[in-house]
């Protein structure tokens, strides 16, 4: 349920006539509730109150991609903190199926996403990749941006949290590499949603694409895309949509697992030992693309 304070902060907003409140999934970390009000059910994330930057930055992401035009995001209707807790409300989206005319649909707008573009790589300000804190400090390198605020800070809070000695120094190979890796590859800074899995986006009933969670930056367009083949939840129809809106860069591919190395390392900080051969494995596959 959701605390007086919490009630009396959204009403402040506007948003009156609070109804029941029903807990629904709101992903793998907040506390999620389908509110309902005279003008309809709202979505409501809850965490304490000492987290509030994290739904802040959520909130600031939304509002970026919907400023695009380019892919429908949840509105966000209020933000704040209230009691113990921070809280952020968002439009209520009643989903359906993922059909390929949507995937399409889809494909084509993430691309017209990724044509907002910026000077340099990076973001105003640092947010989140889930619950772990993300280096934003923009650089007009490609390869310091990946390497120094992305693989390091992760490859280092992999070490802290025993992944390996053997793994850790396999990693520091490749960021010495990383030179070599992207060699021949001079990507735009792209707007781009920084955590496109197939949880993070959905079909409203109408066949609209709308994207969720973001952790938003302007980086290599690719690494949406490398995402997207991560654990699956995108068919064909999107990645054809994509590449007729934006032909691929040569030697996309090779690029998917060094790009996804970064996931790899926060789902091994955030939720374990589970995730140490995928990272030892992905590491190597990369090293071997080496000439």
């Amino acid at each position: 349920m959701l605390s007086r304070e919490i009630i009396a902060s959204l009403e402040r907003f506007g948003i009156g006539a609070l109804g029941p409140a029903s807990r629904v999934s709101g992903g793998d970390i907040s506390r999620a509730y389908r509110v309902e009000t005279s003008k309809g059910p709202i979505f409501v994330k809850l965490e304490p109150r000492e987290e509030a930057a994290r739904l802040d930055a959520e909130a600031e992401g939304l509002e970026a991609i919907s400023r695009t035009h380019a892919v429908a995001v949840p509105a966000v209707l209020a933000r704040g903190v209230a009691g113990t807790h921070a809280f952020l409300a968002l439009e209520w989206l009643s989903l359906g199926a993922k059909s390929v005319a949507v995937e399409r649909r889809l494909g084509a707008a993430l691309a017209a996403m990724h044509a907002t573009t910026s000077e340099r790589f990076g973001w105003p300000s640092d947010n989140y990749i889930g619950r772990t804190p993300q280096p934003n400090a923009p650089t007009s390198s490609w390869v310091e941006f990946f390497r120094e605020r992305r693989l390091r800070p992760q490859l280092t809070l992999a070490a802290r949290s025993g992944i390996g000695n053997a793994i850790v120094a396999r990693g520091e190979t490749l960021l010495a590499n990383l030179d070599a890796l992207l060699a021949d590859h001079s990507p735009v800074p792209s707007l781009v949603h920084g955590d496109l899995w197939g949880g993070n986006w959905g079909a409203s009933t109408d066949g609209t694409p709308y994207l969720f969670d973001p952790a938003i930056h302007y980086a290599d367009r690719e690494v949406d895309l490398a995402m997207t083949r991560l654990f699956g939840g995108f068919g064909d129809a999107f990645y054809r949509a994509y590449d007729e809106a934006w032909p691929p860069a040569p030697g996309r591919e090779r690029r998917v697992d060094l790009y996804n190395l970064y996931h790899l390392l926060n789902h091994f900080n955030s939720f374990g030992a589970g995730y140490r051969s995928a990272v030892a494995a992905c590491i190597e596959r990369v090293l071997a693309l080496l000439p």
